[in-house]
Parts: structure tokens; sequence; C-alpha cells
């Protein structure tokens, strides 16, 4: 296996990630982001009641659609990236077939709620965004812990979401097309801490 310590490079193939992350331990989950391997942060029961709450919206709204929660995702430009956002809107049985790490066809948004770790900043708010965007995923979802906010971003062009529409919790948000789903995010107040 071939490390590189360069920022320009990565530190590692996708082979040898891939390697990696299928002989890691079930309590660990690996990620490649730009070119650097991240582990994912575990989820603490507020996050899971919000991706709950998520994803029996979507499925009231949008019952031929699925929130798989934690899919690995093939992302970035020139599908370098591996990502496991903590949910990815498809329609039933997109991921059927691919092994570990899908490609992000199909996918009609991401979502990732943020942790209360040192790097969720670079790491939702900018990297991951940046990688679902490059992979042409029409809308990314971050709900916000920090900030007590839902940001959608959304038309994905050139590598970059052109829109970002920022709502305080307790807000109706318009989750747009090919999404279609309204959410009323008054709940989000009760998973605050």
């Amino acid at each position: 296996m071939t490390i590189h310590r360069t920022a320009r490079h990565a530190q590692m193939s996708i082979e040898d990630f891939e390697q990696i992350a299928r002989t890691a331990p079930e309590t660990v989950k690996f990620e490649f982001i730009n070119g650097r391997v991240e582990v994912k942060p575990m989820s603490d029961q507020l996050r899971k009641a919000m991706t709950m709450w998520l994803l029996t919206e979507c499925m009231r709204q949008r019952p031929e659609l699925a929130l798989y929660p934690e899919p690995g995702l093939v992302t970035e430009a020139c599908r370098t990236g591996r990502a496991r956002p903590d949910g990815a809107l498809a329609p039933f049985d997109n991921f059927v077939g691919h092994g570990e790490w899908a490609p992000a066809d199909g996918v009609l948004m991401t979502v990732e709620v943020t942790s209360h770790d040192h790097d969720t900043n670079l790491r939702d708010r900018v990297e991951k965004r940046d990688g679902y965007a490059a992979a042409g995923i029409p809308v990314y979802l971050l709900i916000d812990r920090d900030t007590q906010e839902v940001v959608v971003y959304s038309a994905p062009q050139g590598g970059r979401y052109q829109n970002r529409a920022m709502h305080a919790y307790g807000a109706t948000v318009k989750l747009p097309h090919p999404v279609g789903i309204t959410l009323e995010t008054e709940k989000l107040k009760d998973y605050t801490r």
C-alpha cells in the first residue's frame, strides 16, 4: 500500500481504502473525503432522532422513495470519494447489486446531521457538500445542530451547488425538485440541547 504524505495527493489509492473499509470492525465506519481517510462519527441519540423524524416525513410524502441510512456512496469529481451520508433519498432498490460503494446515480438527496466534534465544520459544511455536488446529487440537506438551521443546497453545476437556502428550526422548508417534500421543522426544536 502506498501512502502519500503531501496535501496535494491522496493518502492512498481508492482500492487500498476500500480494502481497509471492508476489513474494519462493524463498529467503525470509514469515509474517503478529499483523499483522506475519515472515521464517521457515531450518532448520538438526538442525531438518530432527527434522522428518524426525516425518514418518517420522506416516507409519508414520497412513499415510492426510501431514505437509506448511511449508504456507501461514490462521490466527488472523477468519483474519487467515498462517503456515508446520514441518509440518501432514492427509489426503492436503488442500491441493490452495487456492493458497499454505490454510484450516486438515482440519489435525489443526501442528508447530514452535524455532529458535535471538532471537524464537523470542514467535513459536513464544506467537503461533503462539495463532494455531493460534484457527484451531481440534486439536493443536499444539512441539519445544522450548532446553528439550529436547516440548510438546503440545490442545483449542482460544475462541482458546486448554485442555490443555498437557510431556515431556522420551526420554519416550513420546501425541498426543491426532484425531492418535492415540505418539512415542518418545529419538531427539530425538541432535539436541541
